[in-house]
């Protein structure tokens, strides 16, 4: 089974790294940032929101060009609100309703980069996954609890949209004889259990203004039963609203995310236990305020003209071929391998009496190398390419150049080993079957040593993948989902 090993699970590029430009739109304030590909933020600004929508617009244009560099590749915006991903457009919201501004054309046009544009807790929930909260989780939800409420779902590592705008999880109902929602219909979880209602619960026990989550907390843990009451009263909707959800779409866990995740975790967390047949781990998110934004960056690296290539690497006899194939088979990917270039010459210059020896053998196999990147250079953008090669073979700096050079903007590596002993015993058994030039059984214990010392390249995520068990087609898939994240 492929497991990854240590390291940032995000995309990486040769050369110069690719960043992104974040935006978050809260009924607050709208945040912009720069942002790596690692997630690390690079700069930042951020302007008060409002409910004029054409406002809106020009205050993000004025944050986008504080943080803008000639190195942003791509803007992400999350909007609060209906989004169709695959239109680019937005169907409505809530507080601030972006759905009559022309937003994408409008950022497009100011600052000539490709705009993605989704739902804000859908881009929280692409970086909590990554970077946050939800890590090494594949089946997630996340509910952002601010001014409303957001919602985000993510199905074996893939942002659930439904038919444009799944996931407007604030408007699950959870009380039929609940106070109206801007959606519509009474009794919705966010008129109930966001910040706005959480005021409205303050104001109404004669607290005094500004009273925070945070300090009914310290008082409820304290034996104050009217903050006990008044927490329970905002997080019990919001328990039932989870509830419902768990059973519907069967989460690992539930991310509570926005300016009071924090509180609204630790408020369900007081609740008494309930005893039923659907579970799911309920956790505060871990990026804060910045999860919007860098999700939103995330996304639109994501989003770029693409080409990606899946290195499957390994020594000789490692087991690349069958892995190549397999992941091949389970996602549609064309693989190209090294021997799939080199043998056909080796079989006509053999034919044609042309002696072939080891060093002969090597020097093909550079130009095999270099034929397999000018081919990837030639396909269109958002090809994915699988190349089957023991790219130890060469310096890791011609890598680095043909991978540039070829417009690859995305490598992830699948790291094929099995034990030394195993690998020898594999190349001597395929070694009478090999080609004229390639090493013959006599290189197996040559072989075995290298075994022991290699290391995967590194230029992107690695998925270490042990050889000795054969992988099913359920391995495949997440191997292929794993990828894809």
């Amino acid at each position: 089974m492929a497991a990854p090993l240590p390291g940032p699970a995000v995309r990486a590029q040769p050369g110069a790294k690719p960043v992104a430009i974040g935006i978050d739109i809260g009924g607050t304030n709208l945040r912009a940032a720069r942002v790596a590909a690692d997630g690390t933020v690079l700069a930042r600004a951020r302007a008060a929101s409002t409910r004029d929508p054409a406002e809106v617009l020009a205050r993000l244009v004025a944050l986008v060009a504080e943080v803008h560099t000639p190195a942003v590749a791509a803007i992400g915006v999350g909007v609060p609100g209906r989004v169709d991903f695959a239109r680019r457009a937005v169907l409505g919201g809530g507080f601030v309703d972006l759905s009559a501004v022309a937003v994408v054309e409008t950022i497009e046009e100011r600052f000539a980069r490709p705009v993605v544009i989704d739902n804000d807790a859908g881009m929280a929930l692409i970086a909590e996954a990554r970077l946050g909260a939800g890590r090494g989780a594949r089946h997630l939800a996340l509910l952002t609890i601010g001014t409303g409420i957001g919602g985000g779902l993510m199905e074996d590592g893939r942002i659930v949209r439904g038919r444009a705008a799944a996931g407007q999880l604030g408007h699950i109902p959870v009380d039929p004889a609940g106070p109206p929602c801007l959606c519509g219909r009474p009794g919705c979880v966010e008129p109930m259990s966001s910040g706005t209602a959480l005021g409205g619960l303050i104001r109404a026990a004669g607290l005094l203004e500004g009273t925070t989550a945070a300090a009914l907390l310290d008082r409820a843990q304290r034996g104050d039963r009217g903050a006990q009451g008044i927490l329970a009263a905002w997080s019990g909707p919001l328990r039932r609203a989870i509830g419902a959800l768990v059973a519907s779409v069967d989460c690992e866990r539930v991310i509570l995310g926005g300016g009071l995740g924090r509180e609204a975790a630790a408020a369900v967390a007081m609740l008494p236990a309930e005893d039923c047949w659907y579970h799911a781990t309920i956790v505060p998110a871990e990026l804060g305020d910045d999860a919007g934004i860098i999700g939103a960056a995330l996304a639109a690296l994501a989003g770029r003209g693409t080409r990606r290539l899946v290195m499957v690497n390994g020594v000789p006899a490692s087991g690349k071929s069958g892995i190549a194939r397999g992941l091949s088979a389970a996602t549609g990917w064309p693989v190209l391998g090294l021997d799939t270039i080199k043998d056909p010459f080796l079989a006509e210059i053999g034919a044609a009496g042309v002696p072939i020896d080891r060093p002969f053998n090597r020097v093909l196999g550079r130009a095999s190398y270099r034929a397999l990147f000018a081919l990837l250079a030639a396909t269109p953008e958002g090809t994915t390419a699988i190349v089957d090669a023991w790219f130890g073979f060469q310096p890791r700096a011609l890598l680095e150049e043909l991978i540039e050079a070829a417009g690859i903007t995305e490598v992830v590596e699948i790291w094929c080993h099995a034990p030394p002993a195993i690998v020898a015993d594999r190349y001597r058994a395929r070694a009478a079957d090999r080609l004229p030039g390639h090493p013959g059984p006599e290189y197996a214990a040559e072989l075995e040593a290298l075994a022991d010392q290699a290391r995967p390249i590194g230029l992107g995520p690695v998925h270490a993948v042990d050889t000795e068990a054969p992988l099913d087609s359920a391995d495949f898939a997440a191997l292929a989902a794993a990828i894809l994240i």
